[in-house]
């Protein structure tokens, strides 16, 4: 049996969280600080953010470690506090999920470095900086490892293999972001994610970020035309698109709005639905209230 879908039971689909980012910028996060930072620095409007994803329904809570590779830290001076950043992120999640009887997802995102031939990395060197990251992860008490915004299969390979080894008895999920029309940044088609990554040993492929809602209904339906044997399928889709209001962005998709996208992916098949950029606890709210109607 697939090994997510043993971790989820049998309820479909299952509601993940909303974005991070958001919600620690709302909290006085700094533009251009690094997010993870406040995983030392500022545990308790961390775990705030994790608590209010799960009042609103979420079923996995994802750690607050987007950016916690190597290279991505030290872009911020934190490169040498690469485990300290991760280990600490899963705990937090982790004391707000067994509160609830949640799943934590140790969140891995793309190291920012070009593989080769197009830059200087190797799929090795990316396979082990993503094995430094999930050390962390899973001595903080992940349950799972999600992999995601990715543009390169190779790069998302890179880090199949690295939580293959680091972590052999978790499930594993992929999610590319298809934000040109309809391909990722290096070309790749959602059919291509599937089969690849499937072929690689993910337990479950998808996609998140990209340019919305309808756009996101397009991918995840051809993802679920190709998929094959016990694959479970995933689409976490920004809350629309940015627009400039003062001083800052905000996205135009409202809550009831997420909600209904959410109806529809259900409709298709897709058996892990939550949000990307700009969605917020009460988005989930609305999508729980939809596909979990009491």
């Amino acid at each position: 049996m697939n090994r997510l879908a043993a971790r989820l039971g049998a309820h479909r689909p299952v509601l993940l969280d909303g974005g991070m980012g958001t919600l620690l910028q709302d909290a006085g996060l700094e533009d251009g600080a690094p997010g993870e930072l406040w995983n030392l620095e500022n545990r308790d409007a961390v775990r705030t953010a994790h608590a209010a994803y799960a009042e609103a329904g979420a079923r996995l809570l994802t750690t607050n470690t987007f950016g916690g590779t190597r290279p991505r830290l030290e872009m911020h001076g934190l490169g040498d506090r690469v485990g300290e950043v991760n280990r600490t992120a899963a705990q937090i999640a982790r004391s707000v999920a067994d509160e609830r009887g949640l799943l934590v997802a140790g969140d891995l995102g793309p190291t920012g470095e070009l593989l080769a031939p197009l830059g200087a990395m190797t799929r090795e060197e990316a396979q082990e900086l993503f094995a430094e990251q999930l050390t962390g992860l899973v001595e903080g008490g992940i349950d799972l490892v999600l992999v995601e915004t990715l543009s390169d299969l190779g790069e998302a390979e890179a880090a199949l293999a690295a939580a293959h080894k680091i972590a052999p008895g978790l499930p594993v999920a992929v999610t590319m972001s298809f934000d040109t029309n309809r391909r990722t940044m290096m070309g790749v088609r959602p059919a291509d994610a599937v089969a690849h990554l499937a072929e690689a040993g993910a337990d479950a492929v998808g996609a998140n970020c990209g340019r919305g809602p309808a756009d996101m209904e397009l991918i995840a339906a051809e993802m679920a035309r190709v998929r094959t044997g016990d694959l479970l399928l995933i689409a976490q889709s920004n809350a629309g698109l940015p627009q400039v209001v003062g001083d800052h962005f905000e996205y135009d998709a409202t809550a009831d709005e997420m909600a209904a996208h959410a109806s529809r992916l259900a409709e298709l098949g897709i058996d892990l639905i939550g949000g990307c950029c700009g969605s917020t606890p009460e988005h989930i709210a609305a999508m729980d209230a939809i596909l979990n109607p009491t």
